[in-house]
């Protein structure tokens, strides 16, 4: 918390970058009613991150059209993804509270400016989790992650030599951008950042276009899964469930899942090809690289996912050194990840990571001719037109990752039971008072109140 709010400060003495063409921080429309709130007076329901491990349900200002290339939304669907977890942690620096979470999200097109094309109002659609220009260097190859003209935040620059795209809900270092847990979500570049959603696509399996199908499907690609290839995958969430569906589809031909809670057994009952590794059951003496090398003709696999991120330690230095600010993130993954496949094998890191870590194993990595790669925020823009063909033509279904269908009024709930693994929850769908009927095949309504 400290850490996060320090960042904050340090962000405002510095002032902002020049490059963003939109502009940063409205992470509440109340924040500056004048400015950002809708003139009606209108509120609704967003949940508020209010300080470190907690979150609020409030009732704040409707967002207005602020820039013509707005799109205001009526939200229809959200979610919570384990990237929301790094936020309630306070582990993703510049939060502050009263910003508005959620980076997943659908909806009905309310309103919009007058510079937005190829929009209606009472169009259905689904939003980006990235806020991208559409024109930019990046933008122009459709690596949307990674637009020049949506984030001016300064000690993102500073820490990562390069700005990334702006986010919903995901902090100022992202550009401070409101997020879509909430009945309505302001949505810059509208005509840029919404996808269309066809009839034959409901909002339960569109939704997840926002992120983790597509944060699946690029780490996937992007590491390179060949025909043939055994793939490790270290997380059994949805991301590491999607990614087993997608190695399949790339044609591998083994797919072993490495976790320690009962997440294996439903990814396991989803795909029944997929084999297990709960490393919390391992003997003494049997490490995960071991288990690994002893499943895989004693050379391990040739591809590692990592699926988890890097706030999570295994071994007590890690743990120190995150508690105490020495490390923002821990290595212990990435070294399994390393040791464990086969020389000149190739790993890709999807999880989340913040900034530095200590311990890193970079003799395996040169020695053996390891491939490591940083698979980056995902480009969505690259693959939601091919992804949302493959929903339609069944290759895929993401409701096979949804547990849980719950409401906005309880989403405080829902991050406690998100956090602790409890109740099964896997992936939820969050409705609000604009949801159409449950589509066949969602969860029935879940109620935590």
């Amino acid at each position: 918390m400290a850490l996060s709010q320090a960042a904050a400060l340090v962000e405002k003495v510095l002032g902002h970058n020049d490059n963003a063409i939109t502009e940063q921080d409205i992470t509440n429309p109340g924040r500056d009613r004048a400015k950002y709130a809708d003139p009606s007076g209108e509120t609704m329901k967003a949940l508020c991150w209010m300080g470190k491990n907690t979150v609020k349900l409030m009732d704040v200002p409707k967002p207005r059209v602020v820039e013509d290339r707005d799109v205001i939304l009526k939200v229809t669907g959200s979610t919570v993804c384990g990237s929301d977890l790094h936020l309630l942690h306070g582990s993703v620096i510049e939060m502050e509270k009263g910003d508005i979470l959620g980076h997943e999200f659908c909806g009905v097109v309310e309103s919009y400016g007058a510079g937005v094309k190829g929009l209606e109002k009472g169009d259905r659609v689904v939003a980006s989790f990235q806020i991208a220009c559409g024109d930019c260097y990046y933008c122009k190859q459709k690596l949307s992650s990674q637009c020049e003209r949506t984030n001016s935040n300064t000690l993102e620059h500073g820490m990562y030599g390069g700005t990334t795209a702006g986010m919903f809900g995901y902090s100022h270092f992202t550009g401070g951008f409101a997020g879509g847990q909430a009945e309505y979500v302001r949505v810059p570049f509208g005509d840029v950042n919404l996808l269309k959603l066809p009839s034959d696509v409901p909002d339960e399996k569109g939704l997840y276009l926002s992120d983790v199908i597509a944060t699946s499907w690029n780490c996937v690609v992007d590491t390179g899964v060949e025909k043939g290839d055994v793939v490790a995958i270290w997380g059994a969430g949805p991301i590491g469930q999607m990614c087993a569906e997608f190695s399949f589809i790339n044609g591998a031909s083994r797919v072993i899942i490495i976790d320690s809670n009962w997440r294996l057994d439903f990814v396991k009952s989803k795909y029944p090809k997929v084999e297990t590794i709960d490393y919390s059951t391992l003997p003494s003496g049997t490490s995960v690289t071991s288990k690994l090398k002893e499943m895989v003709d004693g050379r391990g696999p040739d591809v590692a996912l990592e699926c988890v991120a890097g706030e999570y330690a295994k071994g007590w230095s890690h743990y120190f050194e995150l508690m105490l600010g020495l490390e923002t993130d821990s290595s212990e993954i990435v070294n399994e990840m390393i040791t464990s496949v086969k020389n000149f094998g190739r790993c890709g890191i999807t999880g989340v990571y913040v900034g530095f870590t200590n311990h890193f194993n970079i003799g395996s990595l040169m020695e053996r001719g390891i491939r490591l790669i940083g698979n980056g925020q995902a480009p969505v823009h690259k693959y939601w037109h091919e992804l949302l063909k493959m929903i339609q033509e069944g290759k895929i279904d993401p409701l096979q990752m949804v547990t849980h269908r719950v409401d906005i009024e309880d989403m405080v709930e829902v991050y406690q039971k998100f956090e602790k693994k409890e109740d099964g929850m896997q992936k939820v769908y969050v409705q609000t008072k604009f949801s159409a009927p449950a589509a066949s095949g969602s969860p029935a309504l879940k109620r935590f109140n």
